[in-house]
């Protein structure tokens, strides 16, 4: 039967110039001014005897280290993290400089997430700064939960966060850059020609300055750009899974579970076909092909030390839209035979009426295994009568 579950709702959370606000914090005079934080130990504010403080300045860097984290003032003048500092120093040179404090920054952190953690548990943390939110399972509207939100983050931090909630990850993710600092946004797929195509390729979570360089070559500077090139022509310069992905993301496609724990990662295993196929037509050729990925997931669930407890596939049609399922086990496990049959039951929930390009199994909801379990090795059907 179809699945019940409700719409997903996905934010990312991501804390406003994070570093350079918690060091605001402790020296409020330089609200408003350009501060960089990225300095030694003797780049720390002196206390003088009037009460004020001394400050060092950006242009008094020598050294080859980088920018940490810069206010927007500073942002404003061109400098960003991971920035060298002696270049930041001749574009901002009158700027206020800062030591790193780590551990003022991971206590702020751990107050943040915990404010976030009483209104919805469900959480990926993606370092000291973001993290994603599974709002699914909430009745609550999703302007007025964002809201509830921001304003425990900044009740628990005196901080302020931007949020978004989308319908998946990429596009929470990229939606939390909108309206930064300070912002609320909810991005639905009809916001996307008009919120996410604008941006340049770069602003797509997982296209790096070298395959954005690519890009650029070929005259597709702008996610609209991708959007609209023609795959076969993305295949020609990417091959065929980059290039799959590439347009599924210009899409605003993302089926990504969020990692909820320390131990809940997931696994998997996928194939683009060279040509569309049909579950009933291409039987033949479809069943080694599914088996092979379970057995193949089995195998890398066993030699990393893994069981899974949810099994689940993926699917990509002919029209670029993706489907995914999940079957939850009675007992985590990481046998192929047991693998492939949840697997089936998974496929008892999707259209094998049309054909499709990918196929992918993916394990969840992980678990370490102490002992190497023994391997089935036989194949199964894919497209029997006791499966589809």
């Amino acid at each position: 039967m179809p699945s019940t579950s409700p719409p997903r709702r996905i934010a990312h959370l991501d804390m406003d110039a994070f570093f350079a606000s918690v060091e605001l914090l402790r020296y409020p005079e330089l609200r408003g001014l350009p501060v960089v934080v990225g300095g030694r130990s003797a780049h720390k504010p002196v206390d003088l005897p009037d009460g004020t403080r001394r400050y060092s300045r950006l242009r008094d860097y020598v050294g080859r280290g980088v920018v940490t984290t810069s206010t927007y003032e500073a942002r404003a003048l061109g400098v960003f993290s991971a920035m060298g500092t002696m270049k930041a120093a001749k574009l901002a040179p009158d700027a206020i400089l800062l030591p790193a404090d780590f551990e003022a920054y991971r206590h702020y952190s751990q107050l943040f997430k915990k404010a976030v953690v009483e209104i919805a548990p469900l959480i990926e943390d993606r370092g000291i700064d973001e993290i994603y939110i599974d709002l699914s399972e909430h009745e609550e509207p999703s302007l007025e939960l964002a809201a509830r939100i921001k304003n425990a983050v900044r009740e628990a931090t005196q901080l302020t966060c931007s949020i978004c909630i989308a319908e998946n990850k990429l596009l929470a993710k990229m939606g939390s850059e909108l309206d930064k600092p300070d912002g609320l946004t909810i991005l639905t797929r009809a916001d996307i020609p008009t919120r996410i195509w604008p941006l340049a390729v770069g602003k797509v979570n997982g296209i790096g300055p070298k395959t954005a360089a690519r890009l650029h070559d070929l005259n597709i500077l702008t996610v609209g750009d991708l959007a609209s090139a023609d795959i076969v022509f993305l295949r020609e310069h990417f091959g065929s899974n980059t290039a799959d992905w590439l347009h599924a993301v210009a899409h605003g496609e993302d089926d990504r579970p969020l990692e909820t724990g320390s131990e809940s990662k997931s696994i998997s295993r996928e194939t683009t076909f060279e040509r569309d196929l049909h579950a009933r037509y291409d039987r033949e050729l479809l069943t080694p092909i599914f088996t092979q990925l379970c057995t193949r997931l089995a195998a890398d669930l066993k030699r990393k030390g893994y069981l899974a407890r949810t099994i689940g596939i993926k699917m990509r049609y002919t029209d670029f839209r993706r489907i995914s399922r999940d079957h939850t086990l009675p007992e985590p496990t990481a046998d192929p035979v047991a693998i492939r049959k949840a697997a089936g039951e998974c496929l008892r929930r999707v259209d094998l009426e049309r054909k499709f390009r990918l196929l992918g199994v993916r394990a969840s909801g992980l678990i370490r295994q102490e002992d190497v379990m023994t391997e089935v090795g036989y194949q199964l059907d894919l497209f029997d009568d006791d499966g589809i």
